[in-house]
Order: structure tokens, then sequence, then C-alpha cells
């Protein structure tokens, strides 16, 4: 439209000036409506290209939020646990063969001054494990037998899914306390007076089943019982097999420098020191490395989003050509026909990049609730997410809109 300004700034002035014809001024809420008329008759073809969009934003906030639940699981679990655990365990001679560490080794590194805690297991390696008698002997799945002292669970953290813990009195006897995937092979749901095993021949009580112990995991697989009893009627030798000692976390490393040569004087090399959490940290940084490779994957998907929008905008300015040479010739400027397609394209990716912000956020809600998670998904992904869906529609639908404002009033409406 146009409006006819004559002398004296304001339109009907005085007659006999020269009328000046002025283009009409497009309100934001004018290139709003007018950019809409083309998503709503056409909704089908705008919600596929949409979609596009969608998928992509729904997949880069996915990856970035489960990515920043999973690290905030392993923060929450690392404050629960600690993380000035070290683990000491028996490492090789020179020759090659196994070492065994010494009998009094737990009460050597009880004297050095910043540890707070120690306890220790030994393995068994004679006792095999089995369900029962009937279960052949090849058929040991992979499960250990290990000797425990009995504030082992107060040292690494670990906590009781079913049962009881091993006490001064059931460590004497046939007692055993098993991992959760010990408890999963063996097919045993609950601890209780009823549930027995059979440990290096002998029938053992399952009196408890551990949940998963995240610093010391090979306690998942294994059956702890008492350090008497594994003396008195397995034959243990009495030897610790691996340590776990909690120091000052201020003066952690100071206390891994001497834990070798306490706990071993004579062979400080045959000992191996470990950190638990640092293990917990490289696998959480295994998972951002992939979480990163899914991101580009996401990035793709945004990528092809784009390119949907951008063909639906060129298809939509040769569809609409009579449309633009009826605005055109009433007075439509090609500054307005350029705004109005490109706030098409920027109102088509900005409803699928909101669908896809909300899509990945309630993936991200879900997934972490089902896994116990805390949901976290970080305001830069979502911010960047819309900024990226607006980024892309502007370049799909400057081609086309610029292409649209470069139709004459005459070509456009003479186009069948």
């Amino acid at each position: 439209m146009t409006v006819i300004e004559r002398p004296g700034g304001r339109p009907g002035g005085r007659p006999g000036g020269r009328p000046r014809l002025l283009p009409a001024r497009m309100r934001a809420a004018d290139v709003m409506r007018v950019g809409a008329v083309g998503l709503r008759t056409r909704p089908l073809r705008a919600f596929l290209s949409a979609l596009g969009i969608a998928i992509g934003i729904a997949a880069m906030v996915g990856v970035v939020g489960l990515s920043s639940s999973s690290g905030a699981e392993l923060d929450r679990q690392l404050s629960a646990l600690g993380t000035n655990l070290l683990t000491l365990s028996s490492g090789t001679t020179l020759t090659g063969e196994a070492a065994r560490m010494p009998q009094d080794a737990e009460a050597m590194i009880e004297r050095i001054g910043p540890v707070e805690a120690v306890s220790s297991i030994g393995k068994v390696a004679e006792a095999k494990v089995y369900r029962s008698e009937q279960i052949p002997q090849a058929q040991t799945g992979g499960l250990h037998a290990y000797a425990a002292r009995l504030d082992l669970p107060a040292t690494v953290g670990a906590s009781l899914r079913s049962g009881t813990w091993l006490n001064a009195a059931t460590e004497r006897y046939p007692a055993a306390v098993i991992g959760s995937a010990t408890a999963q092979r063996l097919g045993i749901g609950a601890a209780g007076p009823d549930t027995q095993i059979v440990v290096g021949g002998i029938r053992f009580t399952v009196v408890g089943i551990l949940e998963p112990v995240a610093l010391a995991t090979d306690l998942d697989s294994g059956v702890l019982i008492g350090w008497p009893v594994a003396e008195e009627r397995l034959g243990f030798d009495g030897h610790p097999t691996t340590l776990y000692t909690r120091s000052q976390e201020a003066r952690l490393e100071s206390v891994r420098q001497v834990l070798a040569g306490t706990a071993n004087p004579q062979a400080p090399n045959e000992v191996d020191i470990s950190r638990p959490s640092d293990a917990l940290a490289a696998k959480q940084a295994t998972s951002q490395a992939f979480a990163n490779l899914l991101l580009g994957v996401g990035a793709v998907a945004l990528l092809v989003g784009g390119v949907g929008v951008a063909n639906t905008m060129v298809i939509s300015v040769l569809e609409r050509r009579s449309e633009i040479g009826l605005r055109r010739s009433l007075g439509a400027t090609r500054g307005q026909i350029r705004t109005q397609f490109l706030a098409e394209s920027l109102l088509l990716s900005a409803l699928g990049g909101t669908g896809g912000v909300l899509l990945g956020t309630g993936v991200t809600m879900g997934y972490a609730l089902y896994s116990g998670w805390p949901s976290v998904v970080p305001a830069w992904a979502t911010i960047g997410g819309l900024a990226a869906t607006l980024l892309i529609g502007a370049i799909a639908g400057l081609y086309p809109a610029i292409r649209a404002s470069r139709l004459s009033p005459t070509e456009a409406l003479s186009t069948p």
C-alpha cells in the first residue's frame, strides 16, 4: 500500500502542492502475519520441513543433556564415595611370577599418619565357586572367593542390597556375602538362611548381597568370606592380595609416594597402586568423546534440515509468483517482499528449533529419571540450539527471498 503525502508533512495538505507517494511501512506484527501465510496454506510441507530441523536440534540437545546428566551423576557418586581411596594390589616379581603381599602390610600402612582407614581382601585361589555340587567343575563362571576384613564396606563405600555383612561371629563360620554380578550369575535374588552356595567344596550360607561397588569393581564378581574361616577350612595362606586405603585428601599424593615401600619394604616394585576414581573419570572422558561424535551427527542432521527449509522456500517462491506480482502491483517494495519470505523461513526454522529443544529436553529428562540421574540440560545448549536454527533459517531463506524480491510485477503476473 501507499500513502499520499502533501507539503506540510501530513495527508491532505494545502491544494496545489505536489503529492509524493511513500510505501507503507510494515510493522513487526505485519511482517509476522504475512510471513506465516505460506505456513498456513501449506501445513504439511511446513511440518515436514520443520521436522528436519527439529530432529537435528533434538539430537544435539539430547546428546549434550545426557552427557551433562551423566557427568553430574559421576560427580554425585564421587562426592558420596570420596576420591581419597587408593588401592594396592600384588604385582609381579622380576622373574614374572605373581608377587605376594606381606601378611603385616595392613598393620604397617595403618602407621602412616594421614591414612584414615585400611582394609584388605585376600584371594583364595583354590576355592572355586558353584551354585551347587551338580554344576560341572569347569563352569566356574569367572567367580572368585576372597577372604575379607570386617571393615571392608566402610572403607570402599559398599552397601548391601539384601541381608547383612559379616560380623565377629559369622566370619568364623561358612557364611558368605556375594557381589552383585555373582548374584546375577548364580541366580540368587535375596540372601537368607536357606540360600547356599559351594565354595571350595564346602557349602556356605549367603548372608548378604552387595550393591555394585563403583570404586572396587572386583568385589562385584566375588564371594566374600571371613578371614578366619578361609584360613581354617579353605587353606588360605593369610597374605592379602588387595588393600584399600583412605587418606586425607590434601595429603593423598604424599601418602601415595610411600605406600609401596610401607606395604612391602623388601620389594616395593612388586606393589601396584591405583586410584579408582581416576578410572571413573577416564570412563567419563571416553563417554564425552563419544558424545562429541554424536554431537557431530546432530549437526549433520541440522544441516540436512536447513537444506530442506531452503528447498521448501525455493518451491514456495515458484508457486507464489502471482501473489508476489499482485503485491508488487499494489505497491509492495522489493524490501518488503524480501522481508516477507525471509520471515517465513525464520518462522519455519524457529518452529522446528523450538520443537527440537522441547523434544531433546524431554528425552534427557525421561532417560535421566529412568536411570536415576540428576537431569541437567545446560542453558547454552537450548539457547545455542535456537540460535543455530535461526541462523540456518536465515541462510536457507536468503536466496529465495532475494529471488522473490527481484521479480517484476509484470513478469510475476504473466507467469501461469
